[in-house]
């Protein structure tokens, strides 16, 4: 618990930057909040890129740590660091050079475009540091300390807060920037919050006096196959969402609003999974299989009695959490429907998100990508394409399929996990 929560609260903190600037842009209009909105949706489709470094990172230093191999860990994250910012300005430019033809083949109104080009120009000419973040994040995750990342990006959104709002309106004596202003604010927040990641993790970097090559294999084995596994689910969820769309623009609002309101549980789960991915292959890394077993099992445990109790939140209250969101009848009574069918799954997604944090832990990202494929892209889609498709069945069959994928997954990494063949995986030489 000690090491999931400021994960928790961290993750919390990065979705609300990208909330809070479509609040603020809101006083401009909604071609300001499409702006808004598409800008950040592109860079959402690169933010995997991010994680799965961030998680190479996480991973291969917590095993360096396990052994007590200080000094090869301070290597390492100097190593991921380089690959993070060599990404980034790869990333930088195809998003600055393809961003504006993106917008159009998206369906974007000309009117939201001219809005929009501005906004995202700024948002990837800072993306590296969006992407130092999570990565510095990563490192530090990796040593066990996940309370830095959360003070930073606590510090990140109350800069963001103080400079988003005046730079929008022109208030204070600051310049009206409009929609830009956002993206400014944005920049200007992430990179202070570098700069102090930087000089927290300055003790965890060594410069090294060669090129490892085992350190950057490592980082990216254990990195690209996670960048799959976001890639896979993200395309995955777009997808299904357009499904869920054939029911109707109240079906769809119901979805969204009942993800909003599931967030609240999948968050400490993914903050359950970080720290299970720490103490795993910071075990694993000392030569302690037993001792790996044990926190994975109790970091299941301590997930699942988290994530049971806001199912019962969903199942019996479900009218309450939907009516902060909307006063919508219809959409209401199909979200009380969506929140009861994720209620009886949140047990599952707990034992899913820790077992793939265990396996994270260990090294073995490729078989989760591939357990999230199966699910994914074997299961859920095609169900839920040939039921709203073919046999034009009720949304209940459409979210129904979701369930199907997410027993799947959990009962794939279940296997994987107690067949023990983790075990030989090696992610450094020893």
């Amino acid at each position: 618990m000690t090491l999931a929560l400021p994960v928790t609260v961290s993750s919390l903190l990065q979705r609300a930057e990208g909330i809070l600037d479509i609040f603020l842009v809101g006083g401009l209009g909604a071609s300001s909040i499409a702006a808004v909105g598409i800008g950040q949706l592109l860079a959402f489709f690169l933010l995997p890129v991010g994680a799965g470094l961030s998680v190479g990172a996480t991973v291969v230093i917590a095993q360096l740590w396990g052994a007590r191999r200080l000094d090869d860990g301070r290597e390492a994250a100097v190593h991921v660091l380089g690959l993070a910012i060599l990404a980034s300005l790869i990333l930088m430019g195809l998003g600055l050079a393809f961003a504006p033809s993106v917008m159009q083949v998206l369906g974007a109104s000309p009117e939201v475009i001219a809005l929009a080009v501005p906004y995202v120009k700024i948002i990837f000419l800072v993306i590296p540091f969006t992407m130092l973040i999570q990565i510095l994040s990563g490192i530090l995750h990796g040593t066990g300390d996940t309370r830095t990342p959360m003070y930073c990006m606590i510090g990140v959104n109350i800069l963001h807060v103080l400079l988003a709002y005046p730079l929008i309106y022109g208030r204070w004596d600051f310049p009206n920037l409009g929609v830009s202003g956002a993206a400014v604010a944005v920049g200007i927040a992430e990179s202070a919050g570098v700069v102090f990641l930087l000089i927290r993790c300055r003790p965890l970097l060594t410069w090294p006096r060669r090129l490892r090559g085992d350190l950057l294999r490592a980082g990216w084995g254990i990195g690209a196959p996670v960048f799959g596994e976001r890639m896979a689910q993200q395309i995955g969820v777009l997808v299904y969402s357009k499904l869920v769309l054939l029911y109707g623009t109240a079906a769809y609002a119901a979805h969204q609003v009942g993800l909003a309101i599931e967030a609240f549980s999948f968050l400490p789960g993914y903050g359950f999974a970080i720290a299970a991915a720490t103490m795993v292959g910071q075990s694993i890394g000392a030569g302690k299989y037993t001792r790996a077993k044990l926190e994975n099992w109790e970091a299941n445990r301590l997930a699942a009695i988290v994530m049971a109790a806001m199912g019962v939140i969903f199942f019996f209250f479900p009218y309450a959490l939907l009516r902060a969101f909307t006063d919508d009848s219809t959409v209401i009574e199909l979200g009380t429907l969506y929140l009861k069918i994720v209620a009886l799954l949140q047990i599952p997604l707990a034992v899913t998100m820790v077992l793939a944090g265990s396996l994270r832990g260990a090294g073995d990202t490729r078989y989760i990508m591939v357990a999230t494929l199966v699910g994914m892209w074997g299961l859920r889609l095609p169900i839920a394409g040939i039921g709203a498709l073919w046999l034009h069945l009720d949304l209940i069959f459409i979210w129904g399929a979701m369930a199907a994928d997410w027993l799947v997954r959990m009962s794939l990494l279940l296997w994987r996990y107690r067949s023990e063949r983790w075990r030989a995986i090696q992610v450094i030489a020893r």
